[in-house]
């Protein structure tokens, strides 16, 4: 049986090997004799933080709902998959809907730690190992508006649906 040490170590390890990829990362740790592993962890660590405490919160879930989705989504229209455009409309379909409910009712007064509840669902949203936001739409927006589209684009949603959904059996 391993210790957590052992487990830990062993993630730091599929971490490094992810960011060896990033010649930009290699070479700062060369620079900087920092491991990049830490580096990336400490960042990460910094960020989290600011949102906890809010130093900032608003402005760094903004920067994570916004500017890396639309990297992706940038990385997905020149793409030649189908699949990554449906599932980046989708998040911003629902990131959308989230910012107009969010303002209407003025969320950040009322609830505390909001942009750290906030980061981690926009999180949720946008990964796509996750499936947030296809979960939130098809639970939510797509029984509400169907009616309003019932065009050819709504019956592709539903096609869409049922062959995610018969993946899943499988």
């Amino acid at each position: 049986m391993s210790s957590f040490q052992d487990k830990a170590q062993g993630h730091i390890n599929s971490l490094d090997k992810e960011l060896s990829k990033y010649p930009l990362l290699n070479n700062l740790e060369k620079q900087t004799s920092v491991p990049k592993t830490y580096a990336v962890l400490g960042l990460v660590s910094c960020y989290f933080f600011f949102i906890f405490f809010n130093i900032g919160g608003q402005l760094l879930v903004n920067f994570a709902g916004f500017v890396i989705p639309g990297y992706y989504s940038l990385e997905a229209l020149f793409s030649v998959s189908k699949t990554d455009d449906t599932q980046w409309l989708t998040y911003w379909v629902v990131y959308a809907f989230l910012t107009v409910f969010e303002s209407a009712i003025s969320a950040v007064y009322w609830f505390p730690f909001y942009y750290t509840f906030k980061f981690v669902f926009v999180l949720w949203l946008a990964l796509p190992i996750t499936g947030g936001a296809q979960i939130i739409f098809r639970s939510f927006l797509q029984p509400v508006f169907a009616r309003y589209f019932s065009g050819p684009g709504a019956t592709a949603a539903n096609l869409r649906s049922k062959v995610d959904s018969s993946d899943k059996t499988l």
